[in-house]
C-alpha cells in the first residue's frame, strides 16, 4: 500500500504515515484514542521540532488555555518545550496554530477541526472544549511512540465531535479515601481520553467525605471507622471545602464537570452515626465497616428533610454542576416498615407503600434542586414506586432501567453492572489484584452500546451517554484504581465518543501500544491483562506440557525456556511446549511491529509446583464464580496475599488432581473479615455442622457429597488477618479426581479463605503452624 494516497478517508493511511506496521492487523491504526469521527489523509507531513512555536491570537483565552495544556503535555511526554506566543497574525502563520472560530466547519458542541500540512498544524473550534480536545488529539499525533524529540506528523484533515454529551467516570471515595493529588491525576487521564463528567461518590455507610460547615460532625465522626484487624486505629479522611473547590477548578480547566453524589435515603449510616436524630430509630450506630447493603435510612420527617436541604445548599455552593446525584440505590425499607412514626407519616401523606415513600422523598430533593436551577439524577431504583417527575436516571442494574426511563421521557445515563463496573477483574490471571471475580474484559467494555435497539429514535434522544464506575471496597490503593481503570477507560472513551459504525476492536487494539507508552510517561500503572500470558502445565512421565495463552488472540506470544527473558526474536508460540522437568518458562506477548504488550511472566514447573494449586486455580462449588477476590484485611494496600471467596458458600473445587503417590494434603489459609452487609440475603449463607471448636476443612472426592479424603481442624485463633497452614493425610485413593473443599467454620465469625492447596508425596514433609 502507498502511504501518500491523497484524500483517503480511513485511518489506514494515517497508520502508514506514522510508520506503524501496515499489515492485516495493524494497518488500520491511527494513534488517537478515542478515534475521531472523520479522518481524511493528505500528502506530506509536518516535522515538529524544538524550534516549533504554538501560536494563539491575543485575547483568545480558550485557545491560550488549550495551547498551554498541549505544551505541558509535550514537555512531559516528548521532551519538546514549545513556547506559546500571542500573535495577531496567528491564523496565517505556520507552526502550530490554535484559534477560536465561530464559523468552524464542525458545529457540534465540543467538536474541533485539526489540519496538518507541510507548513504546520491548525486547530480550530467554536467552543473552548473543542479547542481543548483538538489539542489532546494533536498531542496524540505527536506521541506515536516512546521516542523523545522531533516527530513527523502526517498531513491530515480531522473533523471530530463526540457521539454523547455525557462521557463519565465515577470514583467511590466513600469506601476508601483518595488524596487530592490522586484525584487530580485521574482527572488528567480523563481529560486525555476526552471524558467530561467526573461522578464523585462522596458519602456512604462507610464514610462521609465532604466537609459541611453547618454540620461538622458529618466529618468529625462520619469520616472515620475502625476496620477489622486494625485494633484502635481509625481509618478515613475527608475533603475540606477548600480542597473541593481546588479539585473542581482543576477539573473545570480540563473541561470536566464534577457531579457530586450524596447518597439518600439509604447508605446513610455514616451520617446517622454523626447525627442520630436524622435516622429512623434514634440510635447512634458506628460508621459501618461492612461492605454491601446496610439497614440505616434517613428519616422522612421535616427535620431530616430540612437537614438534607441544608446539606444540598453547601453542595450546590461547591459544585456548579447542573446535575446533583442523590443515590437512591439499595435502600432496604426495614427501618421504615418498623417505625410507627414513619408509618404515620405515610398515612398522613396518603402514600401506599415504602417504595412510593422513597419516590416522594426523592421528589422532595428534586424539587429543591430545581428551585436552585439544578437537576436531580439517581440510580435506577428511583424508578420504583413511581419515577419522580424531575428525575434523570443512571441505570446500573443492567440496561432495563435506562430503557424504562427513556420510554417515560426521562434523560438517562448508561452505567450498567457488570460491564461498566471496573471493580470487576479484567482476566482470570493469577496476578490480578482484588476485586469482583465476574471478569469484564477489555473487549467486553469496548463492545458496550449505550443506545438499546428497543428504543425508538425519539426515545434514544434521552440517552445522555455512558459512564464507568470504580467502586472501591476492594480497591484500596491508587495503583489498584489505575489498574482497574486503564486501558478499559480507553475502550469506554471510544464507545462514548466515536460513531458506532467507526468502531472496530482490532483497530482499537492496534492503537494501544502508543497509548501504553503515554501511560508509562504519565506515571499510570495500567493493566496489561488483555495481553498477559497465562501458563498451564500438565505433567506426564517426568515431562510437562505447557499451554500458553493470552486473552487477546491477535497478540504474538514469544517464550524462552533457558532462563533468559523473551525478546522480539524469541520463538513464537504455536503449540504446547513440551519439556523435561524441571523447566522455567518466561513468556510475553508482542505487537506485530515487535513492541512488547505486557510484562514478562515467568513460571517454574517441577514436581512440587505441579502438585500445588493456588487460589486462582480453585473454582466455585456453584454458579461458576466464587464472587470476590479480597485482601487479607479490608484496608490492606499491598498486592498480596489475596483470597477468592464465595460469601454465601465457603466451598472450593479443584479439578483433575492426580492423587497417585499423594500422602499428605496441605492447605494454606487465612481468617478473613466477614465485613459484609448482606441484608435480606444473610439467611442464604450456607451453614454446616462442625466437629471441632473452629470448624474444619473437609475434603471430598469427586463431588461435595463424595467420600471423605481428608479433614483438617481449623485454628481457634480466628481473628481477621491471621494466616495458617493445616495438613492431613490423604486417604488411599489413586487416580485423578476432582476435589471439593468445604469449610464448616461458624458463619457468625471470621470467614475462612484458601490461598493454596498442595500435595506431598512424602509423609516426612511436615507442615509448619
Amino acid at each position: 500500500m502507498r502511504c501518500a494516497k491523497r484524500g483517503l478517508k480511513t485511518p489506514i493511511a494515517l497508520a502508514c504515515l506514522l510508520g506503524l506496521a501496515v499489515d492485516a492487523h495493524a494497518m488500520d491504526t491511527p494513534p488517537i484514542i478515542p478515534l475521531p469521527a472523520q479522518v481524511s489523509m493528505e500528502q506530506g507531513s509536518y516535522v515538529v521540532s524544538a524550534a516549533a512555536v504554538i501560536h494563539v491570537a491575543p485575547g483568545d483565552r480558550a485557545a491560550s488555555d488549550a495551547a498551554h495544556y498541549l505544551a505541558d503535555l509535550l514537555v512531559r511526554t516528548r521532551g519538546l518545550s514549545l513556547p506559546v506566543i500571542e500573535d495577531a497574525t496567528a491564523t496565517s502563520r505556520g507552526g502550530i496554530v490554535i484559534r477560536s472560530d465561530a464559523a468552524a466547519s464542525v458545529a457540534q458542541a465540543e467538536g474541533y477541526v485539526l489540519d496538518v500540512d507541510a507548513q504546520g498544524m491548525r486547530i480550530s473550534a467554536r467552543d473552548a472544549a473543542g479547542l481543548f480536545y483538538g489539542a489532546v488529539s494533536a498531542w496524540q499525533l505527536m506521541t506515536p511512540d516512546a521516542a523523545k524529540g522531533a516527530v513527523s506528523v502526517p498531513a491530515a484533515h480531522i473533523a471530530d465531535w463526540p457521539r454523547f454529551g455525557w462521557r463519565g467516570l465515577m470514583l467511590d471515595s466513600a469506601r476508601h479515601f483518595q488524596q487530592p493529588a490522586e484525584i487530580k491525576q485521574l482527572l488528567d487521564a480523563m481529560a486525555q481520553h476526552k471524558l467530561n463528567v467526573f461522578h464523585w461518590h462522596l458519602t456512604d455507610d462507610q464514610g462521609w467525605r465532604l466537609e459541611i460547615r453547618r454540620y461538622p460532625k458529618l466529618t468529625q465522626i462520619g469520616a472515620w471507622r475502625r476496620p477489622p484487624g486494625a485494633g484502635d486505629t481509625q481509618y478515613g479522611g475527608y475533603y475540606t471545602q477548600a480542597e473541593v473547590k481546588d479539585i473542581v477548578a482543576y477539573a473545570t480547566a480540563r473541561h470536566i464537570t464534577v457531579v457530586p453524589e450524596i447518597d439518600m435515603p439509604g447508605h446513610a449510616q455514616a451520617a446517622v452515626a454523626a447525627y442520630p436524630d436524622i435516622g429512623v430509630t434514634g440510635a447512634q450506630p458506628p460508621v459501618s465497616i461492612d461492605w454491601g447493603v446496610n439497614p440505616y435510612l434517613f428519616n422522612v420527617d421535616d427535620h431530616t428533610i430540612d437537614f438534607l436541604h441544608n446539606v444540598l445548599d453547601e453542595v450546590m455552593e461547591l459544585f456548579p454542576s447542573t446535575f446533583i446525584h442523590v443515590g437512591g440505590d439499595e435502600a432496604i425499607k426495614d427501618q421504615w416498615q418498623a417505625s410507627a412514626a414513619v408509618q404515620a407519616r405515610m398515612h398522613a401523606l396518603g402514600i401506599k407503600d415504602e417504595k412510593a415513600l422513597q419516590s416522594w422523598f426523592i421528589e422532595r430533593m428534586g424539587q429543591y434542586l430545581a428551585q436552585h436551577g439544578r437537576r436531580l439524577i439517581g440510580w435506577d431504583e428511583i424508578l420504583e414506586g413511581g419515577v419522580p417527575p424531575s428525575a434523570s436516571v443512571m441505570s446500573w442494574r443492567g440496561t432495563q432501567g435506562a430503557i424504562d426511563a427513556a420510554r417515560l421521557g426521562h434523560d438517562v445515563v448508561l452505567s450498567p453492572a457488570p460491564t461498566l463496573y471496573f471493580d470487576n477483574l479484567q482476566s482470570h490471571g493469577d496476578d490480578e489484584p482484588t476485586g469482583r471475580l465476574g471478569v469484564q474484559t477489555l473487549a467486553t467494555v469496548y463492545q458496550f452500546e449505550a443506545v438499546s435497539p428497543e428504543l425508538t429514535a425519539e426515545q434514544a434522544k434521552h440517552v445522555l451517554g455512558a459512564q464507568a464506575n470504580i467502586w472501591t471496597e476492594y480497591l484500596t490503593a491508587p495503583w489498584q484504581i489505575q489498574h482497574a481503570a486503564f486501558p478499559r477507560l480507553d475502550a469506554l472513551a471510544e464507545a462514548a465518543w466515536t460513531p458506532a459504525n467507526e468502531r472496530h476492536f482490532d483497530n482499537f487494539i492496534a492503537r494501544l501500544p502508543a497509548q501504553f507508552d503515554r501511560y508509562r510517561k504519565m506515571g499510570i500503572d495500567y493493566a496489561d491483562s488483555a495481553f498477559a500470558v497465562d501458563m498451564r502445565g500438565q505433567r506426564a512421565d517426568g515431562k510437562v506440557t505447557v499451554t500458553l495463552a493470552a486473552q487477546e488472540p491477535s497478540a504474538i506470544i514469544r517464550y524462552t525456556t533457558d532462563g533468559t527473558l523473551p525478546v522480539a526474536s524469541s520463538p513464537i508460540y504455536g503449540k504446547p511446549v513440551e519439556a523435561a522437568l524441571p523447566v522455567t518458562i518466561s513468556a510475553t506477548s508482542f505487537a506485530s511491529d515487535g513492541s512488547p504488550l505486557a510484562r514478562v511472566r515467568t513460571q517454574r514447573f517441577d514436581a512440587q509446583t505441579l502438585a500445588s494449586y493456588d487460589g486462582n486455580a480453585l473454582q466455585a462449588c456453584s454458579k461458576g464464580d466464587l464472587g470476590l477476590r479480597v485482601p487479607l484485611l479490608p484496608d490492606a494496600t499491598s498486592p498480596a496475599p489475596v483470597y477468592n471467596v464465595d460469601l454465601m458458600n465457603s466451598c472450593w473445587r479443584v479439578t483433575n488432581v492426580p492423587l497417585d503417590g499423594a500422602v499428605t494434603m496441605v492447605i494454606d489459609g487465612a481468617w478473613l473479615a466477614r465485613n459484609y452487609g448482606l441484608a435480606h440475603d444473610a439467611s442464604k449463607v450456607k451453614v454446616r455442622a462442625s466437629r471441632t471448636p473452629a470448624g474444619e476443612f473437609e475434603v471430598h472426592l469427586d463431588t461435595c457429597s463424595g467420600p471423605l479424603a481428608a479433614s483438617m481442624p481449623l485454628p481457634t485463633d480466628s481473628l481477621p488477618g491471621r494466616t495458617y497452614r493445616v495438613t492431613a493425610p490423604v486417604a488411599a485413593h489413586g487416580g485423578t479426581h476432582d476435589l471439593c473443599i468445604l469449610s464448616t467454620a461458624p458463619v457468625r465469625g471470621s470467614l475462612s479463605g484458601v490461598s493454596r492447596v498442595s500435595f506431598n508425596s512424602s509423609a516426612s514433609r511436615r507442615a509448619t503452624p
